[in-house]
């Protein structure tokens, strides 16, 4: 028997989930929570074989932050993230959270239990339809030095406050965030923070 724990948000689709892996007679749903805040002790508590998680959650840390601290805490609890998108970013931030297996949502029940026994058995899964984003991952073209001026930029902050922050002058801010806009072929710079969030890179 695969002892389950189901981290799901949204009532409904936490009590389908529940009921469609109720009906295989290899799998048993042993702990049930709303938010990621809740994985890691209640993991603690049903030490289940697999963790299925879906990544936008409520509370302070979401499914793949929950999975990276159950991996710490309870090695042995293997994780699937379920999400309904397969971005990019949530892509790279699962891989390195070293995540177990990443499935779609709209993926069919087949398809999720399969996935589950899979992970059980010690190997690893990729949705199909997320196989060609994982080949598009590029690498960061971006220095430290730029990376940090652009989170920054991300974070509301304007360039005389980055420079301040970030012990450099405003004009080098400036230039440093053309740069980034021309490397990212970006149109202006919250383009190239657009860009910069979707491939996970701040």
């Amino acid at each position: 028997m695969i002892r389950l724990l189901l981290a799901e948000d949204q009532l409904v689709v936490r009590g389908a989930l529940a009921a469609l892996l109720a009906l295989e007679p290899d799998l048993e749903v042993v702990a049930q929570t709303a938010t990621g805040d809740d994985v890691v002790s209640q993991a603690l508590v049903f030490a289940p074989d697999v963790a299925l998680l879906d990544i936008d959650m409520p509370g302070r840390i979401d499914g793949l932050e929950a999975a990276a601290r159950l991996k710490q805490r309870l090695p042995a609890c293997r994780t699937l993230m379920l999400t309904s998108n397969g971005r990019p970013a949530l892509l790279r931030r699962a891989l390195e959270a070293k995540v177990d297996g990443f499935v779609l949502k709209t993926a069919p029940p087949e398809e999720l239990t399969a996935a589950i026994r899979e992970v059980a058995a010690g190997g690893r899964v990729l949705d199909p339809k997320l196989a060609v984003t994982a080949w598009d991952l590029a690498d960061n073209p971006l220095t430290p030095r730029e990376n940090d001026v652009l989170r920054e930029l991300a974070g509301g902050a304007e360039p005389p406050e980055i420079a301040a922050r970030l012990h450099l002058s405003t004009g080098t801010v400036r230039n440093v965030l053309t740069a980034v806009v021309g490397k990212l072929n970006a149109r202006n710079r919250t383009d190239a923070v657009r860009i910069a969030r979707d491939a996970g890179w701040v």
